[in-house]
């Protein structure tokens, strides 16, 4: 462990380049630049807000803020686990001319899209004040769900550019399975009916909804939930400790696929 943690601390400048050219590479060629995270999650709430308040004919002035605080978590580890799948494959040339820890890929590519998500929050914070939904003692306890998000998206992440490089389909199929994570984390539509129904496993045994689900407990000031945290907690790092054992046992071969 002492070897691992002095090697990262050797390439930890690597690493802040390698975040920084993730983020100017997403925004390139784009007019606004890094302002697209700030509009693109406040235009996506409007519409979201409008077709699916409309057809749940839901009158709640606060839905707008449910809606943003769940499509905000839900995007990054959305561009961050798709990132990171094909970070191995994108990073071919360096990897074949340089020695460099092959996990910095993956961790920047999932550090650049956290960045980004944690500038994208001033959007929730601008709207949540003036939709009348201030700061109580609890919103401390969103530090929690941001650190579990990015926890979760890390283990994902390494477990997906593991895969990915021996798997090119799998590219494919994780935008498929995402549509599957997007649905089952009630992002637009409240939870209760779906509780209710008697398929409440399918919420609760998703842990990017129980996180998204403590955040906005900490935004809307009601207190976490203990057996959501645990389950989010033990699930996030029980990931983290699959994907760094998987990614360890295979990366020596990633050089005959790429």
């Amino acid at each position: 462990m002492k070897k691992q943690i002095e090697n990262f601390m050797r390439y930890q400048f690597l690493l802040g380049e390698l975040v920084k050219k993730g983020i100017k590479l997403k925004y390139r060629r784009s007019y606004l630049g890094i302002i697209w995270s700030l509009v693109e999650p406040l235009l996506e709430m409007i519409v979201l807000a409008i077709v699916f308040g409309t057809l749940f004919e839901n009158d709640d002035k606060t839905f707008p803020v449910y809606i943003l605080t769940g499509r905000l978590l839900y995007s990054f580890f959305s561009q961050g686990t798709k990132a990171s799948l094909t970070s191995i494959r994108r990073n071919a040339s360096m990897i074949k001319k340089v020695y460099v820890p092959k996990y910095l890929y993956p961790l920047s590519s999932v550090l650049f899209n956290y960045v980004i998500f944690l500038i994208s929050l001033i959007v929730l914070v601008a709207v949540a004040l003036v939709l009348g939904i201030y700061p109580t003692v609890y919103l401390v306890e969103a530090i929690v769900p941001l650190l579990l998000v990015l926890i979760l998206t890390f283990g994902c992440g390494m477990i997906l550019a593991t895969l990915g490089v021996f798997f090119r389909d799998l590219e494919y199929l994780w935008n498929v399975a995402l549509m599957l994570v997007m649905y089952t984390c009630a992002i637009f539509y409240y939870p209760d009916r779906l509780l209710d129904s008697g398929f409440d496993w399918i919420l609760k045994g998703n842990p990017l909804y129980c996180i998204i689900s403590m955040f906005r407990n900490a935004v809307f000031g009601r207190p976490l939930e203990m057996t959501t945290l645990i389950y989010a907690t033990v699930f996030s790092f029980a990931t983290v400790i699959v994907g760094l054992f998987i990614f360890h046992r295979q990366q020596d071969k990633f050089i005959l696929h790429i």
